[in-house]
């Protein structure tokens, strides 16, 4: 039985959702602030976190960062605010994915479901490649960027992941869509701008002079990276 910590300020809406994941067999955590979720997460073993943003004391995006000082297990975010700028700002935090309220019950089942599967999947690569500066152990689940570590989220490690295995080759919106959220994936585009604004930061490339993620306007995005595989 996965675990769940559902950390929700308003008691109504946890009770649904506690409602919800038990139904869906889940062992259900819950924390009414940032700081009980912060203490319970230490203490047991997690599965997935469902984090609203709009908590009492430090709010959700504090929580996230703290979160991540110590555990990268997935994390999807609920909020109100829609725009590309929070959305940014969510995974930078280290979020993994977001569903906006109000939402329907069964898209938040299909988005924990998915990020399940990613975290449990073994075996992503074998080999390492160089890119410029960039530097990726996909086996490792590691990535660097002039010898620095660079954080990336299960959901960012998936989408380069993507990129790599069709290096030269356009992949669409849609495709990313289906890859790395499954078969019930949203339709939701700036989803994947919105990562893809965040992976590139994190990999220091300039999408108005890219070089190793190229936009293709409307369409998708390439691999564009002078790659050169490394031993391992």
């Amino acid at each position: 039985m996965n675990a769940v910590l559902l950390v929700e300020d308003d008691r109504t809406l946890r009770r649904a959702l506690r409602a919800s994941f038990r139904n869906w067999k889940f062992d259900v955590t819950e924390a009414g602030s940032g700081e009980e979720a912060l203490s319970l997460a230490s203490g047991v073993a997690l599965d997935l976190v469902v984090l609203d943003l709009t908590l009492p004391g430090i709010d959700g995006l504090e929580t996230l960062r703290h979160l991540r000082t110590f555990s990268d297990v997935p994390v999807v975010v609920l909020t109100v605010r829609d725009s590309l700028r929070d959305k940014v700002a969510a995974l930078d935090s280290g979020a993994d994915d977001y569903v906006v309220k109000p939402f329907e019950p069964d898209e938040l089942l299909a988005r924990s479901r998915a990020h399940l599967r990613r975290a449990s999947a073994e075996g992503i690569r074998s080999s390492t490649v160089r890119a410029g500066d960039v530097v990726i152990d996909m086996a490792r689940r590691r990535v660097t960027w002039r010898g620095e570590p660079v954080p990336l989220t299960p959901t960012e490690l998936r989408l380069l992941e993507v990129l790599l295995q069709h290096r030269g080759r356009l992949v669409t919106r849609e495709q990313l869509l289906r890859a790395v959220w499954g078969s019930q994936a949203p339709s939701d585009r700036g989803r994947i701008r919105a990562f893809m604004v965040h992976l590139r930061r994190k990999l220091h490339d300039d999408a108005a002079r890219p070089r190793v993620i190229l936009t293709e306007p409307g369409i998708g995005y390439r691999w564009i990276g002078d790659d050169e595989e490394l031993d391992d």
